[in-house]
Formats: C-alpha cells, sequence, structure tokens
C-alpha cells in the first residue's frame, strides 16, 4: 500500500475518533465564544481532527498525481473517506442542534444521488471525473462543517452568522453541482442496459 492510500485511510480510522469527541459528554470544561455561546472543549477538539482529517484529503491527492502514485483503490477510498466524513460531521451537527436536518438531508441525498451515477457510468465503462463544481461544494462544505463545529468562532465575537452564511452556500453548490453533474451526464442513464 502506498504513502497516498496510507494517508487516506487514516482520514478513515479518525471518522471514529471525531464520533466520540462530538457524541460523548467529556467533562472537560467549556469556552465562552461571543457573548451568549459556550463551546464544549472536546467539540473544540473534533473541529481541530475535522479540519485535520480534511487537509489530508488534499494532500493524498497532491501526492498521488505528483509522484505518479493513483490507484484503483485510492480512486475507492478518497471518495468514500470523504462522503463518511462529511456525512458524520452533517449528521452530528445536527444531533447537537448546530445545523439544521432539512439541509443535511438534501446535502446527503445529492452525495447518495451522484455516486449512484457513477456507478451506472463506472457499469457502463464510463468514468465520470469531478468537475470544478464539485470540487467547490466539497471546499464550501468543508469550510462550513468546520466553521459551525467551532460555534462559529472567531465571528460569534463580532455577531457575523459566517457558519451558517457558510453552509447555505455549500447547500447551493450541492445542489447545483449535482444538477450539472446529471445534466451533463444524464446520456449514461438513458443509454445503460
Amino acid at each position: 500500500m502506498n504513502i497516498p492510500n496510507k494517508i487516506t485511510l487514516s482520514r478513515i480510522f479518525l471518522i471514529p475518533i471525531f464520533i466520540v469527541l462530538l457524541s460523548v459528554p467529556f467533562d472537560w470544561g467549556e469556552w465562552n465564544i461571543g457573548d451568549e455561546t459556550t463551546m464544549p472543549v472536546a467539540h473544540f477538539a473534533a473541529a481541530i481532527l475535522f479540519i485535520i482529517a480534511s487537509t489530508t484529503d488534499w494532500i493524498d491527492g497532491y501526492y498521488a498525481r505528483k509522484y505518479n502514485l493513483v490507484t484503483n483503490l485510492g480512486k475507492f477510498l478518497d471518495p468514500l473517506a470523504d462522503k463518511l466524513l462529511v456525512s458524520a460531521a452533517l449528521i452530528l451537527l445536527v444531533e447537537i442542534g448546530l445545523s439544521p436536518a432539512w439541509v443535511v438531508i438534501v446535502i446527503i441525498s445529492r452525495e447518495f444521488a451522484v455516486t449512484g451515477l457513477r456507478l451506472v457510468a463506472a457499469g457502463e465503462g464510463v468514468v465520470l471525473a469531478a468537475s470544478s463544481l464539485g470540487k467547490l461544494k466539497t471546499v464550501t462544505q468543508i469550510v462550513a462543517i468546520a466553521a459551525l463545529l467551532l460555534y462559529n468562532f472567531p465571528f460569534a465575537y463580532i455577531g457575523i452568522p459566517f457558519a451558517t452564511i457558510m453552509l447555505y452556500i455549500a447547500l447551493f453548490f450541492t445542489i447545483w453541482s449535482g444538477y450539472d453533474y446529471f445534466v451533463k451526464n444524464w446520456h449514461v442513464m438513458r443509454d445503460s442496459k
């Protein structure tokens, strides 16, 4: 197993730790953020872990392309790791009351739909590469999730709902990129046997 695949696997192994940090009521104290907001220290640790895990996505892809280490295992594991990390984070944000459930349902539904389209395409021998809109969708999702996990820090001090704004920007690009994938690749569904 090459280094990029090991980095991707490390991202998958960080997900259970991330889930525990957000789910288990550790009594590590809390910090005041803004006028009326407090953030548990365990949630801050989870946010940092999420940011580190998200960064490994860029690192493993860059390393694999630069040193010509792209493998079929990596092509399978990398998007799986991304979807597991983002889905876990979004679901836990609903559980702790930092994200509306309907937004998370739309985002995760789009991921299932595009994954289904890619599976049909792969069955027909067609590879659907990530589009620039899809990459923008991923970046906005990661920024939104990180900001929400940080309880809108440091923007809470000045009363700007940056995390919420980013969540709706991520929702917009999620819907747009999903629509774009289906419009550009509908022939795969139409022509499949």
